[in-house]
């Protein structure tokens, strides 16, 4: 196996990881050849079916909120899918503000950076600033938003030292030429794009650049270099809902590939959750469209227009309040209601709690499709072919 780097000896006595520059010397194992087909595969099936979704750029926008609260739920974030959404749609809430704008910071770090790339590639530059998105004003935000560290930080449990920590990440002083090698392995176009992905994330999470920050950030990265390198029309894909239901799994392969120059492990991994993810991203899209078709025929009864378009509102977010849907749709308050009165009476919108004012309806069948279990790990599922 290729080992992915040394040890250093800091100058305070501790064991700081250095890793070598990206790429390693892979081998391509049968296993590795076939895991790697099907993830392609897959990955192909949702790129197509996503190119001839209705409104694809709408529908992205539940999921990027779903990628966003699973990502922030590994770092101990308690905020659910139902209660960001609520928030996004304008409806009150009881729920403490800090959880979720420190998911709302994700959804709005991954959507400035998709407006980025539309002007530009993924740089170093780029990272620094979905940085500061990330962290400006969250648990965190003390850690210099943006900036790369200038001290020493580590894994381990809570009150270890570098001394007593799991992984100790490349001392300061390196960031700077290990972070310009890894922007300059995101150019490069040797390697099939979904291996670069799996190699980029593994490298950032090994470098750590920042003082806090840097598994949300890692694992958005993902997402991003897929957009850059055009794999799929619209980021319907993410990997924080197969990491967080097999985060053990997870943990183990990274650290395979430190301690044990175990590439095809982690490539292995990786690669099956690109095939898992993209057939239950698939799914859910498919089942979305299929039951807004069907309440779009109920809605076609309804004298004018406005139910039709506020079922295009709820592909992006199950949630609506009538001053939400009065001024996205432009129409009267009083339109808004009716509209919203008529799809609660076809059994599609129920309304949220029992205010008299201020009040927030839902769309339930949505959000239970969103809001269903990632798909379970097993090494099963990861070499199941993609049909």
């Amino acid at each position: 196996m290729t080992q992915p780097g040394r040890k250093l000896k800091t100058s305070s006595g501790y064991y700081a990881f250095m890793p070598d520059p990206l790429p390693p010397q892979l081998r391509w194992t049968p296993d590795l050849v076939r895991t790697l087909s099907n993830a392609d595969r897959a990955i192909g099936k949702l790129a197509g079916e996503g190119r001839r979704l209705p409104n694809p750029h709408v529908l992205m926008r539940p999921f990027i909120a779903r990628e966003a609260v699973l990502s922030s739920r590994i770092e101990g974030t308690h905020a659910t899918l139902g209660e960001l959404l609520a928030a996004d749609a304008g409806a009150i809430l009881k729920k403490s503000p800090a959880d979720l704008q420190e998911v709302g910071n994700y959804v709005a770090a991954l959507e400035f950076g998709l407006h980025r790339l539309k002007k530009d590639h993924l740089t170093f530059d780029l990272i620094l600033d979905l940085h500061y998105n990330l962290m400006n004003g969250v648990r965190g935000g003390a850690a210099h938003p943006g900036m790369i560290r200038s001290s020493q930080n580590w894994v381990g449990l809570p009150g270890s030292t570098a001394f007593e920590a799991s992984y100790v990440p490349p001392p300061p002083e390196k960031l700077n030429e290990l972070m310009g090698d890894l922007a300059a392995f995101m150019t490069q176009k040797a390697l099939p794009p979904l291996v670069s992905a799996a190699l980029l994330h593994y490298q950032f999470e090994a470098i750590h650049p920042f003082l806090d920050g840097n598994g949300r950030l890692g694992r958005l990265l993902i997402t991003l270099f897929l957009v850059d390198r055009a794999i799929l029309p619209t980021p319907l894909l993410y990997l924080s809902a197969f990491f967080e239901a097999s985060r053990a799994e997870y943990y183990r392969c990274l650290r395979a590939v430190t301690e044990e120059g175990d590439w095809n492990r982690w490539l292995q991994y990786f690669l099956g959750g690109i095939a898992l993810q993209s057939n239950d991203a698939l799914n859910r899209a498919s089942r979305i469209v299929d039951l807004l078709d069907q309440w779009r025929v109920l809605a076609a009864e309804f004298p004018g227009s406005t139910p039709v378009s506020l079922l295009n509102l709820l592909a992006g977010n199950p949630f609506v309040t009538i001053p939400g849907v009065s001024e996205k749709l432009g129409v009267a308050r009083s339109t808004a209601s009716r509209a919203i009165e008529y799809l609660v009476r076809q059994g599609i919108l129920e309304q949220t709690g029992s205010r008299k004012r201020d009040r927030s309806w839902l769309a339930p069948a949505l959000l239970r499709i969103l809001e269903e279990p990632a798909l379970l790990y097993s090494s099963d599922t990861l070499s199941t072919p993609v049909e």
